[in-house]
C-alpha cells in the first residue's frame, strides 16, 4: 500500500506541473482570475460540467477558448437564443446522394455539441425543449437521434453561462438541469490593478499566443487518478453533515428552517467529494484536507440549496446559508 502511495505522488507530481504551465499559458491571455481557472481545473479534473455567471465583458468565452487551446481540444460556441432548436445543437439527418451509384440516403450530421469543451452561453434564453438537448449529453456522454446512439468523445465538458443582469432569463434553467452541473461559478470584476493591465495589454498590438501543454490523454488520467485520492470517514462524515444540514426537514438549524425551500440532495455531496479529491490533487497532494472541503463547498451548493421568498426579500443567498453552515458545524479530526 505504501509504495503504491509512492507511485502514485510520482506520477500526480509529473502531472500537477504541467497543471502549472497550464495556468502559466491561460494567464497569458486571462488577466487574474485565478479564483475561477482555479475552479473550472478542478471541474475538469473532476470530470464535471460547471454553470458560470457574470456580467457581460469579464471574458467568458476568452477564458474557456484559452483554456481550450492550452489543453489542445476541439472548442465549440453555442449562443442560445430563443429559436434555437435541439436539432442545432444535436445534428440532423440530411439527404445525401451517391454520385456513383445514383443512390441516395439520409446520413447523421453532427452538431457542435461533438467537441470536447463546449461554451453553452447565455443557457436561459432558450426554451427547455432545447435546454433539455443537453441533459443526455451531459449525464451519459452521448446523444441520441432517430433512435441512434451516437457517442461524444471525452474528454467532454460543457460550460454554460448565464447573464444576472437578466436574473433568470427568457427560459429559467430548471433545478433538476442545475444540479447536472458539478459547479456553479461566479465571475467578479478585476480588481484595480488587474484592469489596468488588460487596459494596457488589449489595446496593443502584440498578441500573445497559448501554446498546448496538457493533452486530452492526461486530462483523462488525471480525472482516473483523481478518484482513487483518499478521504478520511470523518471528512465524508462532515460532508454528509454539511448536506443533511441543509434541508429543512432534517436541519437542526434554526436558520436553514427559517430561509430555505429545497435543501441539496446526495448528488451534492458526490460533487463535494470528488472536487475536493480534484482540487487536492492539483496542487499535487494525495490527502484531501478540510480546506478542500470548505473551498469546495460554494460552488457546488450554490445551485443545489434553494432558499425561499423570506430569505431573498433579506438579501439572504444560497452562498449565506452555507457559509453560516461552514461556520457552524464541527469537525472531529
Amino acid at each position: 500500500m505504501k509504495q503504491e502511495l509512492v507511485t502514485l505522488q510520482q506520477e500526480v507530481n509529473s502531472l500537477t506541473s504541467k497543471l502549472g504551465d497550464l495556468k502559466k499559458e491561460i494567464a497569458k491571455v486571462i488577466i487574474g482570475q485565478e479564483n475561477t481557472v482555479e475552479q473550472l481545473l478542478i471541474t475538469f479534473l473532476a470530470g464535471g460540467h460547471a454553470l458560470l455567471e457574470g456580467v457581460p465583458g469579464l471574458a467568458k468565452t476568452l477564458m474557456i477558448r484559452t483554456l481550450s487551446q492550452a489543453i489542445d481540444l476541439d472548442f465549440k460556441r453555442i449562443q442560445f437564443t430563443p429559436d434555437l432548436m435541439p436539432s442545432d445543437i444535436v445534428g440532423t439527418e440530411i439527404l445525401e446522394e451517391d454520385h456513383s451509384t445514383g443512390k441516395k440516403s439520409f446520413e447523421f450530421k453532427k452538431g457542435p455539441i461533438f467537441a470536447n469543451i463546449i461554451l453553452a452561453d447565455e443557457i436561459n434564453r432558450t426554451p427547455p425543449k432545447t435546454q433539455a438537448a443537453l441533459l443526455e449529453a451531459m449525464q451519459e456522454f452521448e446523444v441520441t437521434y432517430s433512435g441512434k446512439t451516437y457517442e461524444l468523445e471525452r474528454p467532454f465538458f460543457i460550460l454554460a453561462t448565464q447573464n444576472p443582469i437578466e436574473q433568470s432569463g427568457t427560459f429559467p434553467l430548471p433545478e433538476a438541469q442545475q444540479d447536472r452541473f458539478l459547479f456553479y461559478i461566479k465571475i467578479g470584476y478585476p480588481t484595480a490593478s488587474e484592469e489596468k493591465h488588460i487596459l494596457k495589454s488589449t489595446t496593443g498590438g502584440v498578441e500573445q499566443k497559448v501554446q498546448p501543454v496538457l493533452s486530452g490523454a492526461e486530462i483523462l488520467r488525471l480525472q482516473e487518478l483523481v478518484r482513487q485520492v483518499p478521504i478520511s470517514d470523518n471528512l465524508i462524515d462532515f460532508v454528509s453533515t454539511i448536506v443533511r444540514a441543509t434541508r429543512p426537514e432534517t436541519t437542526t438549524n434554526d436558520f436553514v428552517k427559517q430561509w430555505v425551500g429545497w435543501g441539496a440532495g446526495p448528488r451534492a455531496g458526490q460533487a463535494m467529494i470528488l472536487t475536493a479529491k480534484a482540487r487536492a490533487l492539483s496542487q499535487g497532494r494525495i490527502a484531501v484536507t478540510l480546506d478542500d472541503i470548505k473551498n469546495v463547498a460554494l460552488p457546488v451548493l450554490r445551485h443545489r440549496v434553494i432558499v425561499n421568498f423570506k430569505a431573498e426579500a433579506e438579501g439572504i443567498t444560497s452562498d449565506t446559508v452555507t457559509s453560516q453552515l461552514l461556520d457552524h458545524t464541527d469537525f472531529s479530526a
